[in-house]
């Protein structure tokens, strides 16, 4: 009895120590097919990798979930009553991972070192807020913004200088401000912030993750804060594993990869049967949102003659049937169905090839520019191949383009530059907000269309203070004809992308929007 009373101790102590190494050990591996250019949330750019990956570490006030609605993060709520003036409600248990409590001050602090021109944030529209300069800048090293104002440890005001709808305010402040620690930077000199290495594996953070270890073309390996006010996520790690789209079948038959989400990592269309086939995961189909958009830069391809034989010249449906296999839409414009603003007035562009061709003519003749420059995202293959069909087609019509394939780091850096004459990347312009996006790329001189024109730039700012729905859907219809006729921006098509999910996860499913909001309570089965 004694040897049999001693086996049982020993296998239920055993049992005890396999359990509990089972428990630190949880560990998710997300595959992405982009690599990071940063992880410093004051340098975020407009990929959604880096935004997702900054999330987790540093709080968003709100974000969005997988039914389109703006849900509580680090704040509690975003309000206004005129759409000028928004109150920011933080959660009274918001406290940093050291125990510090998350105050105003510190979204304060937040806003002013992002307008400060030494440590700009390029990602929030800070132009916008009372207090900042028409480049969204304040004095070198001033202490605040006087368009944002403390009202208590977890209360704020900030004050826009012309009609702001909630929507737009959420979607660009609520969803791309990641409010830093003031009691620990707030003697960091400015112009040493977007370089900061603290920011490369910060120790006091709001988030559920911090960062272990990265490598921004390979990897970025998070470990959970057991002191996260949410609650302490039940997945220790969370690695972001970079990968060619090529290899995302491979790793999630093997277990490799546990889960792909549909703006972060790209799996090719021609594997989506194979996918949805697997016994282990669980494929999920996107709602079509994502835009595969061409931006032309209106500087260079400056004849609209040109512009429209682009548009009509792509053999858009046959592409879309042949390489997408009905997993999406086809759209003109910026609005896709899945957005309240959709209208069906507009209709899409058809085929004309001697359309295009005759506008080619005419153009050259007068010695418009027909050798142009297209600049393609290396890890969208499967677009890559629809632009060799058009270039090919193009050629037969006197439209000679040379097609240039980048990483979306080089491609970003391009288009930042202005480089480009054509460029194309899968762009997810928010259904509830479409502004913050299509006013930025219709901005003019800057933009990467270099676009503008009085009438898309007053049906932008009306769609701003209009609340009637119909009403705003009329605003953006008017932006859509003007990309009909003007052609600053086609839609080559709109993807119903897939993400996947391993089935030993629980407690996520892959969306467009939505997937990382609840991430603390994902677990391993």
């Amino acid at each position: 009895m004694k040897k049999l009373l001693a086996l049982v101790l020993t296998a239920v102590m055993l049992f005890s120590m396999l359990s509990f190494a089972s428990a630190e050990d949880k560990a998710v591996n997300i595959g992405v097919t982009s690599t990071l250019t940063t992880l410093n949330p004051l340098a975020v750019d407009n990929t959604e990798i880096v935004k997702y990956a900054v999330s987790l570490v540093f709080l968003p006030l709100v974000e969005l979930n997988e039914n389109l609605e703006f849900v509580p993060q680090l704040a509690e709520s975003i309000t206004t009553e005129d759409n000028l003036t928004f109150t920011i409600k933080l959660q009274d248990s918001a406290v940093w991972s050291d125990g510090e409590p998350v105050t105003a001050e510190d979204v304060a602090f937040t806003l002013a070192i992002g307008a400060d021109p030494v440590s700009a944030n390029v990602a929030l529209p800070l132009y916008s807020v009372e207090g900042t300069d028409d480049d969204g800048f304040i004095e070198s090293g001033a202490a605040d913004i006087s368009g944002v104002q403390v009202v208590d440890d977890k209360t704020l005001t900030v004050t826009t200088k012309w009609p702001t709808a909630l929507y737009t305010f959420e979607n660009n402040f609520g969803r791309y401000l990641f409010t830093v620690p003031k009691h620990v930077l707030k003697d960091v000199a400015r112009e040493d912030l977007l370089t900061y290495a603290w920011f490369n594996s910060p120790d006091v953070i709001s988030g559920p993750y911090f960062i272990s270890d990265f490598d921004l073309q390979h990897y970025v390996r998070c470990t959970a804060n057991e002191n996260y006010f949410l609650g302490a996520p039940k997945i220790k790690y969370l690695n972001f594993n970079v990968v060619a789209a090529s290899q995302m079948l491979a790793g999630l038959r093997s277990g490799e990869i546990d889960l792909v989400q549909q703006t972060t990592g790209s799996i090719p269309v021609e594997d989506y049967d194979a996918v949805k086939a697997l016994d282990n995961v669980t494929a999920v189909a996107g709602t079509p949102v994502t835009n595969e958009s061409i931006f032309i830069n209106t500087a260079n391809v400056s004849d609209v003659r040109v512009r429209q034989a682009l548009l009509c010249g792509m053999d858009r449906q046959s592409m879309f049937d042949a390489l997408l296999g009905g997993n999406g839409e086809l759209v003109d414009g910026f609005i896709v169905s899945a957005s309240p603003y959709f209208s069906e007035e507009l209709g899409v562009t058809a085929y004309d090839p001697e359309k295009a061709a005759a506008l080619i003519a005419e153009a050259k003749a007068d010695g418009a520019k027909t050798d142009l420059v297209w600049y393609v995202n290396s890890s969208e293959a499967t677009f890559g191949q629809a632009v060799e069909y058009y270039a090919a087609m193009f050629e037969e019509i006197g439209l000679h383009i040379e097609i240039r394939t980048v990483s979306l780091a080089n491609l970003m850096e391009v288009a930042g530059n202005l480089e480009h004459d054509i460029m194309s990347v899968e762009y997810t312009y928010a259904p509830v907000d479409p502004y913050t996006d299509v006013a930025w790329l219709l901005g003019g001189e800057g933009s990467w269309t270099g676009y503008a024109s009085d009438a898309t730039d007053e049906a932008l700012l009306l769609s701003q203070e209009l609340t009637d729905v119909g009403e705003i859907t009329q605003q953006y219809l008017i932006v859509d004809k003007a990309m009909q006729e003007d052609v600053a921006m086609i839609s080559g098509w709109v993807l119903a992308t897939l993400g996947a999910v391993s089935n030993r996860l629980s407690g996520v499913t892959p969306n467009v929007f939505g997937t990382f909001v609840n991430v603390q309570n994902w677990d391993i089965q």
